[in-house]
């Protein structure tokens, strides 16, 4: 609390504007080190997300022993992190980043142990129920990212949030190559050979907890209220749902950002899921399934800074429609893939590239745009809306595959990016609610 008072202290000496309290050598190094932990955090925590989509769909398929559930155990994770994001942003608006972030990896530890149980006893169910769980833990990962804005100056506000994105690059790019230490584990352990990968996501989970717990002091929100003296944020920790759907009508810009981001986030996770399933079935071993996926990840995740850095020099909107274009050319390709190895890993690099870009300037233009009391709970409604994107996209993906095969799921995934554009296009123009 000392701290705090003497940071606000240093803030306000001379009362410059809201916009500019954070420039302040005291805050800067405080920044520095709170999105010093939270990517450390990320590292760890993002083995699960790796794993979840490179393992997850095999061991639905064996366990239901039908293609059509491919998709079950990421719908299951988005649908948790749909669920769970609004109440971890109500946690963090009335305790903290801190609490909020290590009760969602706490959670998402719970659901790893609870996948490999279901690998050991070879229930469907207890599958289900751990995706979900690791789900919550996503939820935590995407608030991570509005937590490095937290104490972010205009200038810095991109570059900040899109270097915790890309330090999940690690971890998420490490996570699907688990699969080769899958058969080693399992001897050791005696565990099924797919349920033992996940015994690294939990290892992570608890590390990346440990981080957040011991080491988010000061949380970076708190300050941040204390600088600018949110009493009425203080006042007002839990901001009605329907509040944050009005503040987003009031705010075109914000809204247009937040189409975009559904659409790229549902497009690569339908894609995304189904791309393990359709590589086997040509036959395509699981090592190199692996490498597919941890490849599609780098490009989700190894190249979000310049993402940042073109937001903050070309403007956030045009880099968002930029990556939605580029999502288009990703479905191209993957849906005259065949049974090349190749061209589906060229199109799964763009595709995790068009997200990025698309998710990075999105999530910008939202913390940028809205910046009141309403402003963690329309953070969490976007995380939200986003895991219901991804779930909803998960779930017709392996329907979809099974009605009109990976080039049918494809052609559908792009038209989807093109009338994401068009939304875009149509939303950024509208005047603002009254």
């Amino acid at each position: 609390m000392g701290y705090m008072l003497y940071c606000r202290r240093m803030a306000t000496v001379s009362d410059p504007p809201v916009a500019d309290a954070f420039d302040t050598p005291a805050i800067a190094a405080l920044r520095r080190r709170s999105i010093a932990l939270l990517s450390t955090a990320q590292i760890f925590s993002g083995l699960a997300a790796g794993s979840v989509v490179s393992v997850g769909s095999l061991m639905a398929v064996k366990l239901a022993g039908s293609d059509a559930w491919a998709g079950s155990v990421t719908t299951a994770s988005t649908l948790g992190a749909a669920l769970s994001s609004l109440a971890l942003a109500r946690l963090a608006a009335s305790r903290g980043r801190r609490i909020s972030l290590v009760t969602g990896l706490g959670l998402a530890s719970l659901g790893a142990t609870s996948i490999i149980v279901s690998a050991a006893v070879s229930n469907f169910l207890l599958l289900i129920l751990g995706g979900a769980l690791m789900g919550v833990g996503s939820a935590a990962n995407l608030q991570a990212r509005f937590a490095a804005t937290d104490l972010s100056t205009q200038r810095t506000r991109a570059r900040d949030l899109a270097l915790v994105v890309w330090m999940s690059t690690a971890g998420a790019v490490t996570g699907p190559n688990l699969i080769r230490l899958g058969a080693p584990m399992s001897r050791l352990t005696g565990l099924p050979e797919l349920g033992a990968v996940f015994v690294f996501p939990v290892g992570g989970m608890v590390a990346a907890m440990l981080v957040m717990w011991f080491g988010l002091r000061p949380d970076p929100l708190l300050v941040g209220r204390s600088i600018i003296g949110d009493e009425l944020g203080q006042a007002r920790k839990h901001v009605p749902i329907s509040v944050a759907f009005t503040t987003l009508r009031r705010h075109p810009a914000a809204l247009a950002a937040l189409s975009g981001i559904l659409v790229a986030h549902a497009v690569m996770v339908a894609i995304m899921s189904m791309t393990p399933v359709h590589m086997a079935g040509h036959g395509i071993s699981i090592s190199v399934v692996g490498v597919t996926v941890s490849l599609h990840i780098a490009g989700m995740y190894a190249l979000s800074p310049v993402m940042g850095m073109l937001a903050d020099k070309l403007g956030a909107q045009t880099v968002l429609v930029g990556g939605l274009g580029v999502v288009v050319l990703s479905t191209v390709l993957t849906s005259m893939s065949g049974g090349s190895t190749m061209i589906v890993t060229i199109g799964l690099i763009l595709l995790g590239l068009g997200w990025s870009a698309s998710t990075v300037a999105g999530s910008s233009i939202l913390a940028a745009t809205v910046t009141g009391v309403e402003r963690v709970a329309v953070q969490g409604l976007s995380d939200s809306l986003m895991s219901l994107a991804g779930a909803g996209g998960g779930a017709l993906a392996g329907v979809v595959l099974a009605a009109s095969g990976y080039s049918g799921l494809s052609v559908a995934g792009g038209a989807l990016a093109v009338a994401g554009i068009a939304a875009f296009w149509v939303l950024s123009r509208m005047r603002v609610a009254v």
